[in-house]
């Protein structure tokens, strides 16, 4: 999707209505993003906006940096402010923040959804690219039901049984991310030691690599294994993930999900960083054929 510029510089927004893949998640970033270059195309300071909507300068740096929904009187004090006053622009601005504050199917999880995590399904859900490299668990969008439990129980050891499997329902759910029509790209790297690893017993590893073979044969999935033969690789041991988006509002990404929490890396140079380390897993880890053949020796030896 390719957004439109209006002759002042605007970026015309109603390109994103009610696209598919822009979610909630991705609307309020796109319109923060529109909110700031409104703001400062008028030189309105973050402040003297603030006062504007009954607030201060922190919460309009939420607002432009999508980290909350809008508020209608909010919104319509900003528009105000800012110069934008035509009714079918506004009405623009409005159909996007109802997009913004609906719910994402990841709603109906609430009751074992962290919030930390919520923010990664709504970017996962916009993305046109999702790349990964996993050095203890096999990606969540390649995991099958019963590998899902295995791993999911390891991270909640004392949660109830109900709990888990509201957690790998989630799970599952996700995963129809990668066969919606406009599917996004899936590149993972993943360490030969997770291969190794029979979560589940070695019926469930089994079940679980065969599935993995069915998957790199989707147009959209790429998965290389980094083996042993390889060393040193160039993360260090630290799984991470890079998300690219179509919306040019929608900077890419870094994810690193740590135990009980998650950062978000989005200046350039940390972006930049981490790029340059998944290239250089790519070039070293096994290519996807060298993988799928990989793959078939496993479970060989495991059968």
């Amino acid at each position: 999707m390719t957004a439109m510029m209006r002759p002042d510089g605007e970026l015309s927004i109603a390109r994103y209505l009610k696209e598919p893949q822009v979610g909630p998640t991705a609307a309020r970033i796109v319109l923060g993003a529109q909110l700031r270059r409104l703001r400062t195309g008028a030189g309105i300071s973050r402040e003297d906006a603030g006062k504007a909507i009954r607030g201060s300068h922190a919460k309009i740096t939420r607002l432009e940096r999508g980290q909350v929904g809008f508020k209608r009187q909010d919104l319509v004090d900003l528009l105000t402010l800012y110069h934008v006053l035509a009714p079918e622009r506004r009405d623009d601005y409005f159909e996007l923040a109802d997009q913004a504050n609906s719910a994402g199917w990841w709603h109906e999880y609430s009751d074992v959804l962290e919030d930390w995590f919520e923010l990664h399904l709504g970017l996962e859900e916009a993305a046109a690219l999702i790349r990964t490299y996993q050095v203890q668990f096999l990606p969540g969008l390649l995991q099958t039901e019963e590998y899902a439990q295995a791993v999911t129980r390891i991270g909640y050891p004392n949660a109830p049984q109900e709990k888990v499997d509201r957690l790998v329902a989630l799970r599952m759910e996700r995963q129809k991310l990668l066969t919606r029509t406009d599917a996004p790209r899936l590149w993972a790297v993943v360490d030969e030691a997770v291969l190794r690893r029979p979560f589940g017993g070695t019926e469930v590893m089994v079940a679980q690599l065969q599935h993995l073979l069915k998957a790199v044969q989707m147009p959209n999935v790429t998965l290389q294994i980094a083996p042993f033969s390889v060393g040193a690789n160039a993360a260090a041991g630290a799984p991470f993930s890079i998300l690219r988006f179509a919306e040019p509002e929608l900077p890419d990404k870094v994810y690193l999900e740590q135990l009980t929490s998650a950062l978000y890396l989005d200046k350039q140079e940390s972006v930049d960083q981490y790029t340059a380390v998944m290239d250089r897993l790519c070039t070293e880890a096994n290519t996807p054929q060298e993988t799928a053949d990989f793959l078939h020796r496993l479970i060989d030896q495991l059968g």
